[in-house]
C-alpha cells in the first residue's frame, strides 16, 4: 500500500480523496470537528502540490435517500474555517453537472461532494456508481479509516478502477498504532470491552484471545456472561442466542467479567445499589465498585491496553462512574509508561467527559473499523488499496 508521499502529484491533477467526516451536527453546525481535523495533515500536504481536490464522505445513515438534515454543507463551511480557504460544495454526487463544476476549478481548489450515502449504490458497493465516481478524477486517495471496514462503493469498488492510488497520513497512522497492539504488544497486554451488545463483539473477543493476556468485560454485554455463569440478571440487557458462546469464551480462562453492577429499577431512579445478583425488578446500568477496583488492578499491571466500549450508561450522571474511573486509570497507567489505544464513538465521548483525552497514547477515529482490524489484521478498504 502506497502513501501519498510515494506518488507523484502534478499541479492541476484531479484527486478523489475519501475522508470520514461522519461528524455530529447540531442546529446546522458541526458539533465536534475532531474527525475533520485529523485529516488536515493529508489535505495540507496534497494542497502544497496544487491539485484539484474532490472530497467525498458519508454522514449518518440516510439509506440511499436525500435527507436534508444529513447534508455535508455544514461540514464544507467548517472545513473552510479550519483550512483558511474556500471549500466549494456540490449538492450533487455524480453526473455532467459535477464534471463541469470540477472542470471550472483551478489548481489548489477544493470541492466537497454531497453525502455519498444519499446515493443507494454506495452501501451496495455498486460498480456503476464507482465507474461514475472514477470519471471525476485521475488519482484516488483514502484517508477514511473509520469507513474502511465497509464494502461500500467509494471505499471498496472505486479504488480498483484507479491505477494511481494511495493512503493518506491518517490511514497510515491508524494502521501503525493498531498493528503495535495487534502484532507486537508489550506484555502484559489487556483489552477492555464494553458497550451494549455481545453480538457486536463475539468475533473480536475470539480474535483478541489470540493476542491479549486478559480481556476485561463490562457494559451491557456483561450480563450475557452473567447468565452463562448462572447469575441472576433481572431486567438487564441480555442476548439469549449468545449465552452458549459466552460459556465457551469464559472457559478459555482469559476472560474477566465485571463481578458486580450498579443497579436500579430504571435509568431515572436515584436509588441505585451495588449488587452481584440482580432482582427481577432491577437492571444493571454500570459496573460496580468491586469491578472498578479489580479492573484498575489489571490496568495498572498492564503494559498494553486496548479499550472499546463504555462500562455503563455514562451519559447519565448516576451511572457514569465505571467509565470515568476506567478512563482515568488508563490515563494514569499511560503516564507511567503503558501504551493505550481507544476506539469507538461512545468510548471517545467517555474519555472526553473524564477529561483525559490527551493522556491516551492513541485515539482511533474508527470504532467498528478498529475492532475489525484487531480481529482480522486488515480491512476491505485497505485491501482495495494494495
Amino acid at each position: 500500500m502506497k502513501s501519498v508521499k510515494d506518488i507523484e502529484i502534478k499541479e492541476g491533477e484531479k484527486i478523489f480523496l475519501r475522508v470520514d467526516y461522519n461528524v455530529p451536527l447540531k442546529e446546522g453546525k458541526v458539533a465536534d470537528d475532531t474527525r475533520i481535523k485529523r485529516t488536515i495533515p493529508t489535505l495540507e500536504y496534497l494542497l502544497e502540490k496544487k491539485p484539484i481536490l474532490i472530497l467525498c464522505s458519508h454522514l449518518g445513515r440516510p439509506k440511499g435517500k436525500v435527507v436534508p438534515e444529513l447534508s455535508l454543507k455544514p461540514v464544507a463551511e467548517r472545513l473552510s474555517e479550519i483550512l483558511g480557504k474556500q471549500v466549494n460544495f456540490s449538492g450533487e454526487i455524480i453526473g455532467e453537472n459535477v464534471i463541469n463544476r470540477i472542470s471550472s476549478l483551478k489548481p489548489g481548489d477544493v470541492l466537497l461532494l454531497e453525502n455519498i450515502r444519499f446515493h443507494p449504490g454506495e452501501t451496495k458497493d455498486d460498480e456503476e456508481l464507482a465507474k461514475n465516481l472514477k470519471n471525476l478524477a485521475d488519482t484516488y486517495v483514502n484517508d477514511a479509516f473509520g469507513a474502511c471496514h465497509r464494502k461500500h462503493a467509494s471505499v471498496h469498488s472505486l479504488p480498483r478502477f484507479f491505477d494511481k492510488k494511495a493512503a493518506g497520513f491518517l490511514l497510515f497512522e491508524e494502521i501503525k498504532n493498531l498493528k503495535k497492539v495487534r502484532e507486537n504488544p508489550e506484555r502484559p497486554a489487556i483489552a477492555i470491552l464494553g458497550g451494549a451488545k455481545i453480538e457486536d463483539k463475539a468475533g473480536i473477543i475470539e480474535g483478541l484471545l489470540e493476542i491479549m493476556d486478559k480481556i476485561l468485560v463490562g457494559g451491557g454485554m456483561m450480563f450475557t456472561f452473567w447468565k452463562a455463569m448462572g447469575k441472576s440478571t433481572g431486567k438487564s440487557l441480555l442476548t439469549e442466542d449468545f449465552i452458549q458462546k459466552a460459556k465457551e469464551l469464559i472457559e478459555t480462562g482469559k476472560i474477566i467479567v465485571a463481578e458486580d453492577a450498579l443497579c436500579a429499577e430504571s435509568l431515572e431512579s436515584k436509588d441505585a445499589k451495588n449488587l452481584s445478583k440482580i432482582p427481577e425488578n432491577m437492571a444493571g446500568y454500570d459496573i460496580g465498585e468491586n469491578s472498578i477496583e479489580r479492573f484498575k488492578k489489571e490496568i495498572f499491571s498492564a503494559k498494553t491496553i486496548f479499550w472499546n466500549g463504555p462500562m455503563g450508561v455514562f451519559e447519565n450522571n448516576n451511572f457514569k462512574k465505571g467509565s470515568m474511573e476506567i478512563a482515568k486509570s488508563i490515563a494514569e497507567a499511560t503516564e507511567k509508561g503503558a501504551f493505550s489505544l481507544a476506539g469507538g464513538g461512545e468510548t471517545v465521548s467517555a474519555i472526553k467527559l473524564a477529561g483525559v483525552k490527551e493522556k491516551f497514547s492513541y485515539i482511533s477515529t474508527g470504532g467498528g473499523a478498529s475492532l475489525e482490524f484487531m480481529e482480522k489484521g486488515t480491512l476491505p478498504g485497505i485491501e482495495a488499496l494494495t
